[in-house]
């Protein structure tokens, strides 16, 4: 709107009118005058100004429109309508039309961040906001009314759209301010604490059972103060206990946990802790990063670029592939800083064998069946147990202490289990006394880093993790074997090892508490999760780093949406560590979350009537998969009583009740293929009973379809229906084995019993149905005679 214009307007505002009204209307008009498209030749130009140069186009697919509410009544009545004149529905229709159609405007908008998806939402709420208000500001009324006799152009109307815009998408208002918050570069600038003191990086390289993570805690332990940074509770319990036994006093510090040696409760000098929970303000002499390759974890990786850059050491030593020496040469560049390579080779030879175990059979002492899925794991343990074979299990799911008993019982030389079938949760954390490393399979679930589920071959540093635990040199064997169950793996396994290791490129990142709290100040209205993509699709980040996976996170945040926290108690809930694929554990988040929200205290009582204290021990393989769900509960508990003590006040309660359950489920594994065998009765029942119900149903179909039909076409149609009744069975069937419920010796089995079973029907219904059908075709011919 041109400055004449607004001025006669101005004019036209009656003298008696309240001042109140006429400055409402007068900064109205100036706050659209400046960017009005009155000369729409102009205006690019100024939109261009305002748009942010040199960014990504951000994916406003994210961005989640706000609801305007049209307006009602007001109290001061139709301030518009008296100084023009009421509108015409029908005609504000048509200019709002024609308005939306203009392609000068959508270019407009485009130019002002307003995409084909967001101008349309934006004008369906612009022109709602329209049609449903009893009385519009004084300005918009104004500039309708003229567009109507024709004294002012429909594109008069940007100004006003443009406003209605950003109200129901802010993010178009603060852009600038939000890809500065979410800029990721310069990650070495976080930490100048860090950066204040010259460190220096000593790289400890080479394969599994090379001695490397040995030769880096004996200079941890030598210090007058040290930091080992673990992957895993297990293996900060490890160092923890070493360095107690060796007189070395060391305090242990997980998400669960925390223990503190000195009497008085005074923190020790030395601190074993998982990577997340490592202090980066507190100085150490050495500092002991472990797996420094999981650098590159989708989900994980920002907890080791935290401790490369962070923590304020003399000395870091990093233990872990080789792979990652290049990137972290590459970051330690950035921060001025020098890395030493010590390389290490294996202590014990280990070799690839030249055939396949091809059956369980062949199982010696000292083997190792390696799964990646837990049905896997219950059906080969089943198979060694009816061979007369005792076998320990080891899983991802299964408590640390369930299992370090069931490595204690494989390693024992006394005991009678010599065989163990485990998932690669075997790659570390576990000393573990394995001559042959079994792959039962060598296709493993994978998680990309957009979050979705992938099946393909592990990777040559997987499958090397995995091999390398057979032949360990503190193990009774010297000398470690690899080869696979079935031997068309065998080439693939040879090929996979053989391959180079793919350097890592890029380090992971992820936003902190704050940066997520400088984005909610300017999107009050938006979720956290929708916060959480915004961010993540505005960073920035340098092409040495990326942005983990927050899958996890978004899940919790959109699961606990809907009760009243605070973002940053809700941000805290959201970075619990939980398995969203047990219900029990989701659903225990959920029901904290909403306690805390009521300030309720979760007490111990509380808690032992939310699980249903005292548990069962396991009569099935559910039952034990449901203790190791009430188990991760607890955990949970235990994560969040850290945080928030006061509301999580009965920590060592909790945390006796867990070794208690620790117990219950280490007896439930010692009995695994018990329940193994428990449950494969119970599902064949079941099975059976389904099978029987649907050839019964199947029985009755066939007997009306017999009746009414007539001719050979229907005896044709007779026999053929047995077929596909069979044919929809075994599909059945593959559905079951695929989801795990039947293995595929459970399925020959029950085929060749199905087929005997309607064998005997069919000779039971043959012989018994001769004569009648006899007599039915005689009499059918008599008739016919």
């Amino acid at each position: 709107m041109s400055f004449p214009r607004c001025a006669l307007l101005w004019a036209l505002l009656p003298a008696g009118r309240q001042a109140g009204h006429r400055a409402a209307a007068c900064s109205a008009f100036r706050a659209h005058c400046g960017p009005s498209p009155a000369v729409l030749g102009r205006v690019p130009a100024l939109a261009a100004s305002s748009a942010s140069g040199g960014s990504k186009a951000p994916n406003t697919s994210l961005f989640v429109p706000l609801t305007v509410k049209p307006q009602g009544p007001s109290a001061d009545g139709d301030v518009g309508a008296e100084l023009t004149r009421p509108l015409d529905k029908n005609e504000v229709k048509k200019i709002l039309d024609k308005f939306y159609k203009r392609k000068e405007i959508q270019k407009l908008g485009a130019d002002y961040g307003l995409d084909a998806r967001l101008f349309h939402q934006a004008f369906i709420s612009f022109r709602n906001y329209i049609m449903q208000s009893h009385s519009l500001d004084v300005d918009i009324h104004i500039v309708l009314n003229d567009i109507c006799f024709s004294a002012a152009h429909v594109d008069d109307l940007f100004p006003f759209f443009l406003r209605h815009a950003k109200q129901i998408f802010p993010v178009l208002e603060c852009k600038d301010d939000l890809r500065k918050i979410s800029d990721l570069r310069l990650p070495p600038n976080w930490y100048s604490e860090a950066r204040a003191i010259r460190r220096k990086i000593i790289f400890h390289s080479g394969p599994t059972n090379s001695g490397k993570t040995y030769h880096a805690i004996q200079k941890y332990l030598s210090a007058k103060s040290g930091v080992y940074c673990g992957p895993l509770k297990l293996l900060a319990h490890e160092i923890f206990e070493k360095s107690n036994a060796a007189g070395v006093p060391c305090d242990l510090v997980t998400g669960e946990e925390r223990v503190t040696v000195e009497a008085d409760g005074k923190q020790a000098a030395h601190v074993a802790c998982t990577v997340e929970m490592c202090s980066i303000t507190t100085p150490y002499e050495v500092a002991v990063i472990d797996e420094i390759q999981m650098i590159r974890d989708p989900a994980r990786g920002w907890a080791w670029t935290r401790a490369l850059l962070g923590l304020c050491a003399e000395e870091i030593h990093l233990c872990g592939e080789s792979a990652a020496i290049d990137l972290v040469t590459e970051l330690m560049y950035t921060t001025g800083e020098e890395v030493e390579v010590r390389n290490y080779k294996r202590l014990t030879p280990i070799s690839v064998l030249d055939h396949a175990l091809e059956s369980l059979d062949n199982l010696r002492p000292g083997d190792c069946v390696v799964c990646f899925s837990k049905n896997d794991i219950y059906s080969v343990s089943r198979q060694i147990e009816i061979r007369g074979l005792e076998s320990a299990v080891i899983y991802g799911s299964l408590p640390p202490g369930t299992k370090l008993a069931q490595a204690k019982k494989f390693n024992d030389p006394s005991d009678p289990c010599k065989i163990l079938v485990a998932t690669d949760a075997i790659g570390m954390g576990l000393n573990l006394s394995i001559r042959r490393i079994i792959f039962y399979s060598l296709i493993k679930p994978s998680i990309n880093e957009k979050g979705e589920k992938e099946l393909e071959p592990i990777t040559t540093s997987q499958a090397l993790q995995i091999a390398g635990r057979a032949g360990r040199f503190s193990s009774q064997y010297k000398e470690g074997e690899v080869t696979t169950m079935n031997r068309e793996d065998l080439g693939l396994l040879k090929e996979i090892l053989n391959r180079p290791v793919d350097p890592i490129r890029a380090a992971g990142l992820h936003p902190t508490a704050e940066q997520i709290e400088m984005f909610a100040y300017h999107l009050p209205d938006t979720t956290l999760s929708n916060l959480i993509d915004i961010f993540v699709d505005f960073s920035q980040v340098d092409g040495q780093y990326f942005v983990c996976n927050m899958d996890d996170f978004k899940f919790s945040a959109e699961l606990i949406q809907h009760i009243p926290l605070s973002l940053r108690v809700r941000y805290v809930f959201c970075t619990a560590p939980i398995n969203k694929k047990q219900p029990f554990v989701c659903s225990s988040l959920l029901q904290f979350a909403r306690q805390y929200s009521r300030n309720e205290p979760l007490t111990f009582a509380w808690l032992r009537r939310y699980i249903k204290w005292p548990l069962q021990p396991p009569k099935n393989i559910k039952d034990l998969m449901d203790l190791e769900a009430v188990h991760d509960v607890l955990d949970l508990y235990l994560w969040l009583s850290y945080r928030f003590m006061d509301m999580f006040p009965d920590t060592s309660l909790v945390r006796d009740l867990q070794k208690e359950l620790d117990g219950v489920i280490l007896d439930g594994v010692h009995n695994i293929t018990k329940l193994i065998k428990i449950s494969e009765t119970r599902k064949l029942l079941h099975l059976e009973s389904s099978l029987a119900e649907s050839q019964s149903r199947l029985s009755g179909t066939l007997k009306s379809q017999a009746r009414r039909a007539r001719g050979t076409k229907t005896a044709g149609s007779k026999a053929a229906e047995p077929l596909g009744a069979s044919a929809g069975e075994l599909s059945l069937a593959s559905r079951l084995v695929q989801q795990g419920l039947l293995t595929p010796d459970m399925l020959k089995q029950l085929e060749k019993e199905w087929m005997t079973q309607q064998t005997e029907h069919g000779q039971e219904r043959t012989e018994s149905g001769t004569y009648s059908k006899g007599t039915r075709r005689k009499k059918k011919e008599h008739n016919s005679d």
